[in-house]
């Protein structure tokens, strides 16, 4: 029992929730090589291996989000960004609609804006579907057997096909944040960046082979473990705000004077942000790049918005720097924040009641730029690999940017939960020193 990995699956909760989220991972990375009915897969295969000299970059990153899943042209080939896409356009419509907000507060309302959001999912995926079909038609007309049926057949297979997949995906992240471990939708992005991760390897070391000097490798590597460090460094890094509590009669009881603080993080929205504008930005990229080859104009888009370019870079950065404000101010509003000191009567040296809110927002916007500029740092780290040493797409991805947040909170925030229950059937936890500090994804 002094071995914490073995007191894993001596708890019985515990057990039966890591084995259901392995078991929901593994369905995942099955209908990640599940093809859509009607796909000629030898042509299909043939097809990317013939594009592999050459490179796709807008393939290669929309596959990376997949998880391998869109080259597959699998029934989860657009994995679960369309359900984020609008999770986004959900927290957007509540700021700029006041009704709807209401109705979230209400009794009730958070299920009604739950339902509202899996809606406008469906219509986000039928968008986005409809763009595939149009990509595997450009696919045709370039020469490739692609269908084994005709265009109109396969079109509405093909919709209501990958429509489903990423609703059932929306479930399966549901499930497991509710009968596994971790967050289910972070889970399943952690999956497919992990599964994409062999492949890159094999990339690499061919690419070694065939001229690319190793001293660069390393260097690379050297670097990637320092990111990871610092990263974990960052997100494990706060700003206290001390508060003080005058006694106070609740009820028939008398409660003492006490000194607590309001924990700040350095990044309070933590991987939000970059998972946020990636969304942003595949939704028109991969609208863009399916069907731009029979519009002029939106093929002028697909080229100035490459992951490589330098446009999308700057929009890239600005929009983390954008929803790491965004999401700060929905999750910690400090106006809320001030009201339940008062009404609770605390206070904060130093600070007049009147002035507390004005107090937490330049306390908070102090640490949202720093933390927003690192994180676009961290984001921005694939291009600056490529561009500097000619590295493959697929292991770029993987040294840097959102994938290494994503790795790094994901397991984070999954190893709190493991020592929380650990600890709560009174076993040891995962480290000895210190305490895991997890994250909401």
């Amino acid at each position: 029992m002094a071995n914490p990995l073995i007191g894993i699956f001596r708890v019985k909760e515990l057990r039966e929730r890591i084995i259901f989220t392995a078991l929901m991972l593994v369905v995942f990375r099955v209908g990640a090589v599940l093809p859509i009915p009607g796909i000629n897969v030898r042509e299909l295969s043939a097809y990317f291996l013939s594009q592999a000299s050459s490179g796709n970059p807008i393939v290669d990153y929309l596959d990376f989000f997949a998880g391998g899943a869109f080259s597959n042209f699998s029934v989860f080939m657009l994995g679960i960004m369309p359900y984020i896409s609008m999770s986004i356009i959900m927290q957007l419509l509540l700021i700029v609609f006041p009704a709807l907000k209401k109705i979230s507060q209400e009794d009730g309302g958070r299920k009604k804006i739950q339902s509202y959001q899996r809606i406008g999912t469906v219509g986000v995926c039928i968008i986005q579907a409809f763009a595939v079909t149009q990509y595997a038609r450009s696919i045709i007309l370039s020469g490739v057997n692609l269908l084994n049926m005709g265009m109109v057949p396969f079109s509405i297979i093909a919709i209501m096909t990958v429509t489903t997949g990423t609703m059932f995906l929306m479930w399966i992240g549901e499930q497991i944040t509710r009968r596994g471990i971790g967050n289910g939708i972070s889970l399943l992005i952690f999956a497919g960046i992990v599964a994409r991760l062999p492949q890159a390897l094999y990339e690499l070391g061919d690419r070694v082979r065939n001229g690319l000097n190793p001293v660069f490798v390393i260097v690379v590597f050297v670097v990637f473990v320092a990111v990871v460090a610092l990263v974990v460094f960052e997100q494990q890094g706060q700003r206290k705000i001390q508060v003080n509590y005058a006694k106070r009669v609740v009820g028939r009881r008398m409660y003492g004077a006490q000194n607590t603080y309001i924990p700040f993080k350095i990044n309070p929205s933590g991987v939000i942000p970059v998972i946020f504008a990636s969304s942003i930005l595949t939704f028109p990229l991969q609208i863009a790049s399916t069907i731009g080859a029979n519009v002029a104009w939106l093929n002028a888009v697909s080229r100035a918005l490459s992951p490589r370019g330098l446009l999308y870079n700057i929009l890239y950065v600005l929009l983390i720097i954008f929803f790491a404000y965004f999401y700060t101010q929905v999750s910690l509003n400090p106006i809320e924040i001030a009201k339940q000191i008062r009404e609770n009567g605390g206070s904060i040296p130093g600070i007049r009641a009147e002035r507390i809110e004005e107090y937490l927002t330049k306390i908070l916007n102090r640490i949202v730029l720093p933390g927003s500029l690192y994180l676009a740092l961290i984001a921005v780290i694939p291009t600056f690999i490529q561009w500097a040493f000619d590295f493959p797409t697929s292991i770029s991805y993987l040294m840097g940017g959102t994938s290494l947040l994503i790795l790094v909170g994901v397991d984070l925030d999954t190893m709190s939960q493991v020592e929380g229950l650990l600890k709560m059937h009174h076993h040891e936890g995962l480290t000895k020193r210190g305490r895991l500090k997890g994250r909401n994804l």
